[in-house]
C-alpha cells in the first residue's frame, strides 16, 4: 500500500477512549524495545509518527494510528518489561487484555521478534492466545540488518520452531534501518484485511 496520510488518532488507555468508526485494526505486540514503534514508522513512510526510545517501556497507552483513513495500526506497550513497578505492570496487562478481549475491528496482530534472538517464554503465552482466539498473525522478525544474510533463514526456522508455528503463520524478516520487508508486510496486511 503506498502511504500519504496517516495520524495519531488518539492514545486510549481505556475501552471507551477507542475509535467507534469501525475501521479494522492491525495490533503490534511484543517484548520492550523490540522496534514496534520503529517499525509503524518504517511501514508508514514516517520518521516518527510513533515514538520512538532507546528506553524500554515508553509506550503507555493504545496508540491507534489511521492510516489512509482505511485502517488503523494499533502501537500496544511493550511487555516484559522488568524496571517498571508492579502496579504498572498490571496496569498495562489489565489495558492490554481488555482490548484483545473487546475489540471486535482487530483482524490482525503482528508479533515482534528480535531475529537474533530465540523468542521467550512471554512469545510463546501470546502466540498460544492468538492461536487459541484464532486471530490471524503475521511474525515480524526485527532488527534483521544486524545479522548476516547466510543467517537469516537459520534464524527465521528457530522462530517458527520455537514458537510452534502452523504452516500458515508467516515469519518476515524487517529491517526499519537498512529498509528492507516492508513490501511483504504490506503485501500480507492487504490481502489479510481486504483492504
Amino acid at each position: 500500500m503506498n502511504v500519504n496520510n496517516v495520524c495519531l488518532e488518539c492514545t486510549a488507555v481505556k475501552l471507551a477512549q477507542y475509535p467507534i468508526d469501525g475501521k479494522p485494526e492491525v495490533a503490534f505486540v511484543g517484548r520492550s524495545n523490540v522496534g514496534k514503534s520503529s517499525l509503524i514508522n518504517y511501514l508508514v513512510n514516517r520518521k516518527s509518527i510513533a515514538r520512538v526510545s532507546s528506553v524500554p517501556g515508553k509506550t503507555r497507552g493504545i496508540n491507534f494510528y489511521n492510516v489512509e483513513n482505511k485502517l488503523y495500526f494499533v502501537d500496544l506497550p511493550g511487555y516484559g518489561y522488568a524496571k517498571v513497578s508492579k502496579e504498572e505492570q498490571e496496569i498495562w496487562g489489565k489495558m492490554i487484555n481488555e482490548y484483545f478481549a473487546q475489540r471486535k475491528e482487530l483482524k490482525l496482530l503482528i508479533l515482534l521478534t528480535d531475529i537474533r534472538h530465540s523468542p521467550n517464554e512471554l512469545d510463546k503465552i501470546m502466540v498460544k492466545w492468538i492461536n487459541d482466539n484464532n486471530l490471524e498473525m503475521i511474525i515480524a522478525a526485527t532488527k534483521a540488518d544486524k545479522i548476516a544474510k547466510k543467517d537469516i533463514s537459520e534464524r527465521i526456522l528457530d522462530i517458527k520452531s520455537t514458537l510452534e508455528l502452523t504452516l500458515n503463520q508467516e515469519v518476515i524478516p524487517v529491517s526499519a534501518e537498512k529498509k528492507f520487508g516492508k513490501e511483504d508486510m504490506w503485501d500480507i496486511i492487504v490481502k489479510k484485511l481486504n483492504v
